[in-house]
């Protein structure tokens, strides 16, 4: 079975490699249509990788920021295949700045953070309110680091500034399962099913411990499913 989890996961690499750069470039050629390109390929991979989804609750419409765990790269695969608006994902420069592949959130405009930065809270907000006014969807993993899909990460203050200082409506929203299909970190694939499931929007302006909440409320979420799976 590891033997084949291994395998599973060179093809998965293999695949990415061959149809990322495909994306990149129709992104470049076809310069207004960056979201049907990245929203066509990220549904292609449930066929190519060999994954179900299932979502539970909906999208909130008037949510202008997304919060998620984070426990794979495919986290951000199901999620952008699914959601229903041109999400802006906030990602690390480290990434960005990966020769030519970087250009999977460069080119789409992304919003890139530089950690090392003092003034990166600053630039964040400023280009999510750039974002937000083109009529897009911020999508942030609040823990900043993928995690082992059972315990959450303590939370970053950045979402919380980000969300408090914008007066967004934020959508929490719980993946479950997504690293046991693909553990990028311990570089294994499987089959099965990836759980989406929607919470509650929240407004920060009503409950100023909102952020905490979430993150114990989140929790609980993971726990229970962990349990019944």
């Amino acid at each position: 079975m590891k033997l084949f989890a291994k395998a599973k996961a060179v093809w998965i690499l293999f695949e990415f490699l061959m149809t990322v750069p495909v994306v990149i470039l129709l992104m470049r050629i076809f310069n207004d249509r960056h979201w049907y390109f990245r929203k066509k390929w990220a549904q292609l991979q449930s066929w190519l990788t060999g994954y179900r989804l299932e979502i539970v609750g909906k999208p909130d419409p008037d949510a202008k920021i997304v919060l998620m765990n984070h426990q794979s790269l495919l986290d951000i695969i199901v999620v952008d295949a699914t959601y229903p608006k041109n999400l802006s994902w906030v990602a690390k420069k480290e990434i960005a700045d990966i020769p030519f592949f970087g250009q999977i959130l460069t080119v789409p405009k992304m919003i890139i953070v530089d950690r090392e930065d003092k003034k990166s809270l600053v630039k964040l907000v400023k280009d999510a309110k750039k974002r937000i006014d083109e009529g897009r969807v911020i999508a942030m993993f609040p823990e900043g680091t993928r995690g082992d899909g059972k315990k959450l990460l303590p939370f970053k203050l950045g979402a919380k500034y980000l969300a408090t200082k914008l007066g967004l409506k934020v959508q929490p929203i719980v993946i479950i399962n997504s690293r046991k299909i693909l553990d990028s970190i311990n570089f294994t694939a499987s089959s099965g099913t990836v759980k989406i499931i929607y919470l509650d929007a929240i407004d920060p302006k009503e409950d100023k411990e909102w952020f905490e909440k979430l993150h114990q409320k989140m929790q609980e979420v993971i726990d229970r499913e962990t349990k019944q799976s």
